[in-house]
């Protein structure tokens, strides 16, 4: 498992990314671009760069992504060097990966030397293969996670945090969250001000508001069985109509005390809650495509007021409707009736 490094916390910080055949490019290249703007931060106010990057493969070489881009590697390696930080990238490539015995066995051993190990996306699926999150927290692409839960119990599964740290080991969610994820490194090691600056360079937030849940709220409630597919498609068709209990209840044909039992069982949610998710989703829709004002918008979705809907995006989104329109709204739309 990672542990303390013997090399002092001052000296340059080796940071080694785990590629493959099929490699998603953004999971590679997003967290080395972090690490290389921090490089670029420090030298730029006279200091030595404090990460040497390195983008590693089984074989060495070029690897295809799997957008077919080429990616320059080293072959992993074996001396018994210390690494400071260990990330291990996902894509469509990592079933293969994580079934390949002699990769498996480098993560292991090379973990062990690493102060931190990480995974970006899917790549959570090959860090599980090795045993290393066995017993942690972990989060992976929203996507995936019921199938990575099935497939690794012994990994406690979170599915909505961007990225998320268990002791040395740290998981982040779908693709671009692995920015996020080096954001947060580069904090940990150099301190907010040169993370903020970097995020600033890059154009992103240095603490993205809310979950992954929050990029489909729909798809966040589906389940293997899906029980409640047909109801959850009504529901978004009638966002704005009257989905009390009694009504959905009606509308899944049962009785409420059933429905509110069966419901939560098979989604994780109270009926109240998943209702919830869906008018924000439907809210931030028309937030950010059209000029419509924030009250009109909150009737249209069901909310009933405007404060109400301002509590709810609070409490999903960590941001106010107002702000959630600023930040991700049309900048320009021509003169007319608003859509």
């Amino acid at each position: 498992m990672p542990k303390s490094p013997r090399f002092p916390p001052t000296s340059v910080r080796s940071v080694e990314v785990l590629a493959f055949p099929g490699v998603q490019i953004l999971d590679v290249t997003g967290p080395l671009q972090v690490f290389a703007s921090a490089n670029e931060h420090i030298a730029r106010g006279g200091g030595v760069p404090p990460y040497r990057l390195c983008v590693a493969a089984k074989e060495g070489g070029p690897v295809a992504s799997s957008a077919g881009l080429a990616l320059a590697t080293d072959p992993l390696p074996s001396t018994p060097a210390e690494v400071d930080t260990l990330v291990v990238a996902g894509g469509p490539g990592v079933d293969a990966a994580a079934a390949d015995p002699d990769l498996i066995s480098w993560l292991r051993e090379r973990a062990g030397r690493a102060r931190r190990v990480a995974s970006v996306c899917t790549g959570a699926f090959i860090l599980a293969a090795s045993g290393i999150l066995d017993g942690r927290r972990a989060v992976t692409h929203w996507s995936y996670c019921d199938a990575f839960a099935r497939r690794f119990p012994a990994v406690r599964v979170e599915a909505d945090p961007i990225f998320l740290r268990d002791g040395p080991v740290w998981t982040s969610a779908g693709v671009t969250a692995g920015i996020d994820l080096a954001l947060a490194l580069v904090e940990e090691d150099l301190g907010r001000e040169t993370a903020l600056a970097v995020a600033r360079y890059l154009v992103v937030f240095l603490k993205r508001p809310g979950g992954q849940a929050q990029f489909s709220a729909a798809l966040s409630l589906q389940t293997a069985g899906d029980r409640f597919g047909s109801l959850h498609r009504w529901m978004q068709a009638n966002i704005g109509a009257n989905l009390s209990l009694p009504s959905l209840a009606a509308e899944a044909g049962m009785s409420e005390r059933s429905f509110s039992r069966y419901y939560r069982e098979e989604t994780g949610l109270t009926p109240a809650r998943a209702v919830e998710r869906l008018r924000v989703e439907a809210a931030r829709q028309l937030l950010a495509e059209s000029r419509q004002p924030v009250k009109r918008i909150a009737q249209r979705c069901g909310f009933g007021s405007e404060e109400t809907m301002r509590r709810s995006f609070l409490r999903l989104m960590a941001s106010t409707p107002q702000d959630y329109r600023s930040r991700f709204g049309v900048s320009s739309l021509a003169v007319g009736t608003p859509p």
